[in-house]
């Protein structure tokens, strides 16, 4: 906006409404009385142009865009701690602490007889990366302890994209009186969920159901119940609300290549089914007819691969159909060197 309120623009423009008969050259006195003020007026622009940036949802960031969503009534998802399950060869104190790779976790409940239901001191998703035999921190004596489940998953701050998503979603798809958009919108409040596809009436009337995934756009169990629980202090009097999961349909992929030499087949495999999820993913509650060619353009863009043949999709050689109520995982891939 004010690309040109440059220092020098400002300092030339000072300097031609100053009278011809006056000594305007560089080191004279009134260049040098003028050239500081310019400075600073080139540095007022400059900030005015990264603040009109900083006050848009288009472009604000951090605690900015925390301020403009905030007129909105939307607010930033906090972290959240990792709930887990430790399974003990012993009795333990509610309170005691156990650690695995830097992480800490703290006995909270008995769920059954050695079986303990303990949170992570950690905020985040680090508390939900570990498992195994843990390291006994408050030196209880003769009992072992090992971390197993995931009880409630932990979740890092929301970040920047997905509060602008949610931001999107509430300004151009205005809920009202618990239309779809208000029952997608309450979803995605809830940590952890990433997305929701909302059906009304879908076993009659007064029926709603709503699908989630997580921040991954992938299928967490738990999350259903959790986004079931919010939704029912929202939601009209009279709904009768079902919150699930998507069904998973399996993309098996099998396919001739040639290698081009720089890489091996194994970490073509591995680069392959990372992208592959990655478009899979993207394609969740969107795209419900999946590109044949389209998955033979990634394999080919796949690093390490020169070229491909009898590209197989779910043993066809045609589009994918997916479901109202599926998503896409990705399955096996089998990639043979030729």
């Amino acid at each position: 906006m004010f690309e040109a309120m440059t220092y020098e623009n400002i300092l030339t423009d000072m300097l031609d409404r100053i009278t011809s008969d006056v000594d305007k050259r560089e080191g004279s006195v009134i260049y040098d009385a003028l050239a500081p003020c310019a400075y600073h007026l080139a540095q007022n622009y400059a900030c005015m142009d990264a603040f009109v940036d900083l006050v848009s949802g288009d472009t604000a960031i951090g605690e900015y865009l925390d301020k403009v969503v905030g007129d909105y009534g939307l607010t930033r998802k906090d972290a959240v701690y990792a709930v887990r399950k430790i399974v003990t060869s012993g009795a333990v104190d509610i309170g005691t602490r156990w650690g695995l790779n830097g992480t800490s976790y703290a006995i909270t409940a008995l769920l059954s007889t050695g079986v303990y239901s303990a949170t992570c001191e950690q905020l985040g998703d680090t508390g939900n990366q570990y498992s195994g035999v843990l390291e006994n921190i408050d030196n209880v004596s003769g009992i072992t302890a090992t971390l197993t489940d995931i009880i409630a998953a932990g979740e890092e701050v929301e970040t920047d994209d997905n509060l602008r998503d949610r931001f999107y979603a509430r300004v151009q798809f205005s809920g009202t009186s618990g239309n779809i958009h208000d029952y997608r919108n309450w979803s995605l409040e809830v940590p952890g969920c990433g997305d929701a596809k909302v059906f009304p009436v879908w076993d009659g009337p007064g029926t709603v159901k709503v699908l989630v995934v997580d921040e991954d756009m992938t299928i967490d169990t738990d999350l259903p119940d959790i986004v079931a629980d919010y939704i029912e202090t929202v939601r009209p009097i009279g709904a009768t609300v079902t919150v699930a999961s998507p069904t998973g349909k399996a993309i098996n992929v099998g396919a001739n290549i040639v290698r081009d030499g720089i890489k091996t087949l194994a970490e073509v495999q591995s680069a392959f089914v990372t992208v592959l999820t990655k478009y899979l993913n993207e394609t969740v509650f969107d795209i419900y007819n999946l590109s044949y060619a389209k998955i033979g353009s990634l394999l080919l863009s796949t690093p390490g691969v020169s070229d491909y043949s009898s590209l197989t999709v779910n043993s066809g050689t045609v589009n994918i159909t997916i479901g109202n109520t599926e998503m896409p995982i990705c399955g096996t891939i089998t990639i043979t060197e030729v």
